[in-house]
């Protein structure tokens, strides 16, 4: 009776952890294990969970409580997307996964306790004639060299169910080694999993930090061009409005006799297609808005509006001097990319995995140990029998046909890693080089057109004087409006294509940054990289 109540005790204490205990045990670690692998990265420090918000702003508007976001500006827009996009939501499960793979390997390293229990009735025909049960707990650590040692003890209880004996009960209590010799052994050769796991956290951990930068330079640039197209449609609107003007004074100069019909209808014809043109504009920045608020993990048809002075501030804020040089800026870039730093250490994993495929190799040579007490029948406190052992056992390495062609694979990968690694540096170089064309061009290109605007806006005046004075006709206005509008939008246009270009130039040499106020460009400094 006594061994079933124990039985029960033990199975009822080994249940005790629910499986929501092991989900919180499991965060706990990923978790630190994040923040400490950021910490050590020197990256933001940000709170990190990848548990969903049922109260983010996306599933509030799908309940219905949220219809209008007001007025948007970046920051605003940066700070939805985080919450609310559905890929950056895969990005930090990914690496919370990482974390978790770097918790098994660690165990694995940790000493592992088991248990078991059994209970067995057994009989000949419909009788039952003996009863058992056996239970035992053991310990078990793996360490650097590749030695296992195992400790275990174990009760054995039985009785007869045909006579009145009462129960007998057996212990024995063993501890056990292997330490591998040749193939296996060796710290670098045992420790390799685990090495490779914390390598690839921070792997992943980079990689969680570059796709923020990017994810935001994404988002930017979405926003951006969206606020692109809704100044085209207030200059197409305020456009049509002239137009409409013009149309009333040219037929009521008309109506007067002062001015011919076919000058009427070269303004109506103007005004008319200016007005398709609008709607066609609309309709675009209506499609590009639904876009937008699908890109931030929002739901289709939340009214919002974009800040209208995104524009003007970042006119007043663009920088008229670029002021760095190729050799900075690839510098910079190749000793600050987080993916590049990557791949330069994911080739140093490669020459890694080349030793161990090499160590496979050899034979297999373990020495093994082990020392058993045992109680007497009846006695299970007190042990008076022992059995030892030592020994070796050897796998002659006669057939290595998979481990030579892992090791030759190994070899491969290691040279394609050298080739990647030096095409990454290449590509940064042709990337910062083709980034600084662009920022000089668009800047060039904005200035052009800030002429081109104020330009046009003369010649509006201008025109509009000498018709007046009759000195002019409506044609001429009519191609000094068309001229304004195009330089409007092509100054626009020209603002948001300099300032992407520039904070891809600043994304390429990673110096791009997320806070509250939005995205923070650094100025590099010509120790950096160095």
């Amino acid at each position: 009776m006594s061994f079933v109540c124990a039985a029960g005790l033990l199975a009822a204490f080994a249940g005790c952890k629910s499986p929501e205990d092991y989900r919180r045990d499991a965060d706990r670690e990923a978790y630190e294990l994040v923040r400490s692998r950021r910490d050590q990265l020197a990256m933001p420090d940000s709170p990190f969970t990848i548990e969903p918000d049922r109260d983010r702003l996306d599933q509030r508007i799908r309940r219905g409580e949220v219809q209008d976001l007001g007025v948007l500006d970046l920051p605003k827009a940066l700070e939805i997307a985080s919450a609310n996009s559905r890929e950056y939501q895969a990005q930090k499960e990914s690496l919370y996964l990482s974390a978790l793979d770097l918790t098994l390997e660690r165990w694995q390293f940790a000493v592992q306790k088991g248990g078991t229990l059994a209970a067995a009735v057994e009989g000949t025909g419909s009788e039952a004639d003996r009863a058992s049960g056996d239970a035992g707990f053991s310990l078990s650590k793996l360490f650097g060299s590749g030695a296992v040692l195992v400790g275990d003890i174990g009760l054995n209880v039985s009785r007869s169910l045909l006579s009145s004996d009462g129960w007998g009960a057996v212990s024995d209590v063993g501890l056990s080694f292997t330490q591998p010799l040749l193939a296996g052994a060796g710290e670098s050769i045992v420790r390799e999993p685990l090495t490779q796991a914390e390598r690839n956290l921070v792997y992943s951990v980079r990689d969680f930090e570059r796709f923020r930068r990017t994810f935001a330079f994404d988002v930017s640039s979405r926003f951006y061009r969206l606020q692109q197209t809704a100044d085209q449609v207030r200059n197409q609107r305020e456009n049509v409005r002239n137009l409409q003007e013009l149309s009333k004074r040219n037929k009521a100069l008309v109506e007067a006799g002062r001015l011919s019909d076919i000058e009427l209808g070269q303004a109506r014809q103007n005004e008319l297609r200016s007005s398709n043109q609008l709607l066609d504009a609309e309709a675009r920045y209506a499609r590009l808005l639904d876009e937008f608020t699908i890109s931030i993990g929002l739901p289709v048809g939340v009214a919002l509006a974009l800040d209208s002075s995104g524009i003007a501030d970042l006119g007043a804020s663009a920088p008229t001097d670029q002021g760095i040089t190729e050799e900075l800026a690839t510098r910079v870039a190749l000793a600050n990319r987080l993916d590049y730093l990557t791949t330069v250490e994911q080739e140093v994993d490669a020459v890694r995995r080349v030793a161990v495929a090499e160590d496979a190799l050899q034979g297999v040579l373990n020495v093994n140990g082990d020392i058993r007490a045992f109680s007497q029948d009846g006695q299970p406190l007190k042990f008076d029998r022992t059995a030892w052992g030592i020994g070796f056992d050897y796998s002659l390495p006669f057939e290595r046909l998979p481990q030579r062609n892992s090791w030759r694979e190994a070899i491969v990968r290691r040279e394609a890693a050298a080739r990647t690694t030096e095409l990454a540096g290449d590509r940064i170089r042709a990337d910062v080089r083709e980034d600084l064309r662009q920022a000089a061009t668009q800047l060039e290109g904005w200035q052009i057109q800030q002429n081109a605007v104020q330009l046009a806006e003369r010649r509006i005046e201008s025109t509009r004087l000498q018709l007046d004075a009759g000195r002019a006709d409506t044609r001429d206005l009519l191609e000094a409006q068309e001229s304004l509008l195009s330089a409007q939008n092509s100054a626009t246009a020209s603002l948001i294509d300099y300032t992407l270009a520039r904070m891809g130039l600043y994304l390429d040499m990673e110096l791009l940054r997320l806070d509250e106020t939005g995205i923070r460009l650094l100025e590099p400094k010509a120790e950096d990289g160095a």
